[in-house]
């Protein structure tokens, strides 16, 4: 078998799970050729981790030579791990130079860039491929199948909670995220997730969007208002810490991907969430109208105590309802560090009165409630981690729920972020029409 070579942009956290799967999973059919990144320290890590798990050593190259490392190393697939802002330049200059692309969400961040996007792909006429892992995650698949069972009839309004905790939430505000321009905020990079899974799950896409929200907990204005004490920079330092600090000294792993590698590019991964230049918002609500005629009720809060979401779908014939609990409670004294997946996360808040679990309740009208099974597997998102990468690596086969991604989905999950980021600005509703983006523009079948 010809082994499908690739090259990952972007030697963070989120790359490792890609270099494992090349390295060990589908070695049989993939290759890891170059590592692209800008900074020598992660490079050098993800050579080595591949390496560690039986590949051949790849090259590393810096994101200015993308189309060199595509060209001299004759590379199929590139796999995009960077910055949210820099998706979309990196998918384009991929895309001309001969690759096929493989992209975290959020696709990118603005209307402008996601235009770019899509003329890329109709000027080369190469594939994109987007990694919604919440697609994939037994609980989320269960509720598109009932909805798609046509249980609940037509859908009418969905009810959208989405709480992060202040172990998990509060990560986002002392690295790069926190800045808008990097990120488009949490209704890009953070909630593109649960906009697809709306999407997905109702089978539509969104028409109109009216948002509000603010900086409301983190960031020195609300420290002031609050009138905490002087707090350090960074969480990094001697001497006494909270439950905000994250001291990159106490995760090796963190340390040697971050600490050990800020004299290469400035970059810290561990400011203080109540310091200067947090750009987006903590709280957040959305109304948003859909083609088939359903409303979307969203809220999402970053400083919740503990985490999880909630969601109910109402339809002619009854309602849903998933509620999920990953983490009962933030302890003080635990320490703070970031979650990379809380669903695969153990509190340790058995016997609490909010125990870690997932229940999906479905009532139609005139009847009791009853309980759907959620079929779980093993590994991160209940199994559905593993489940994407065969789609991503084998290739999707015939799935009766539409779970693997492309483009489209991506734009469809992003619009509706950017139409949010628009009337946050404005303070009107805003029209997805009218953002610019050519496939949004196109009338509804």
């Amino acid at each position: 078998m010809t082994r499908t070579r690739y090259a990952i942009v972007g030697a963070g956290g989120r790359s490792q799970m890609y270099v494992d799967a090349i390295a060990e999973t589908y070695a049989d059919r993939a290759e890891l050729v170059a590592v692209v990144e800008p900074n020598p320290v992660r490079a050098a890590l993800a050579v080595t981790r591949a390496v560690e798990r039986g590949a051949a050593a790849p090259s590393t190259w810096h994101p200015d030579r993308l189309e060199d490392v595509i060209r001299d190393e004759r590379i199929d697939r590139v796999v995009i791990t960077a910055r949210d802002d820099q998706h979309a330049p990196l998918i384009v200059r991929a895309l001309d130079a001969g690759a096929d692309v493989v992209v975290e969400k959020p696709l990118t961040i603005d209307a402008e860039s996601a235009a770019a996007i899509e003329a890329a792909v109709e000027r080369t006429g190469r594939q994109v491929v987007l990694t919604f892992n919440y697609r994939y995650s037994p609980r989320n698949s269960a509720l598109r199948q009932v909805i798609q069972d046509g249980l609940i009839g037509d859908v009418t309004s969905i009810d959208f909670q989405w709480m992060l905790d202040t172990k998990h939430g509060a990560d986002y505000f002392r690295r790069w995220h926190r800045e808008k321009h990097s990120s488009g905020g949490l209704l890009v990079h953070k909630s593109s997730h649960h906009f697809d899974l709306v999407n997905w799950w109702i089978h539509s896409t969104p028409r109109r969007v009216y948002a509000s929200g603010g900086l409301r907990f983190y960031g020195a204005d609300n420290a002031a208002a609050r009138g905490l004490a002087p707090r350090h920079d960074r969480g990094t330092h001697d001497g006494a810490h909270d439950g905000f600090d994250l001291d990159l000294r106490d995760h090796p792993h963190l340390k040697e991907l971050y600490l050990d590698a800020e004299g290469h590019d400035g970059y810290l991964r561990d400011r203080d969430v109540f310091g200067e230049g947090i750009t987006i918002e903590d709280n957040l609500a959305l109304v948003v109208d859909y083609a088939n005629g359903a409303t979307l009720s969203y809220s999402l809060n970053a400083h919740a105590p503990w985490e999880g979401y909630r969601v109910s779908v109402n339809g002619t014939k009854g309602r849903v309802e998933l509620d999920v609990v990953e983490r009962g409670a933030v302890v003080e004294g635990e320490g703070l560090h970031p979650v990379l997946d809380p669903s695969a996360v153990d509190a340790g808040s058995s016997g609490s009165l909010r125990p870690e679990g997932e229940r999906l309740l479905l009532q139609r009208h005139w009847e009791m409630p009853i309980e759907v099974e959620i079929v779980g597997g093993e590994g991160g998102h209940g199994g559905g981690d593993a489940i994407l990468l065969s789609d991503v690596f084998v290739g999707p086969g015939d799935d009766p729920l539409a779970r693997p991604a492309d483009w489209r989905d991506g734009v469809q999950s992003i619009a509706v972020g950017i139409a949010g980021n628009r009337s946050l600005a404005t303070g009107l509703p805003v029209e997805v029409a009218d953002l610019g983006i050519p496939l949004l523009a196109q009338p509804v079948r």
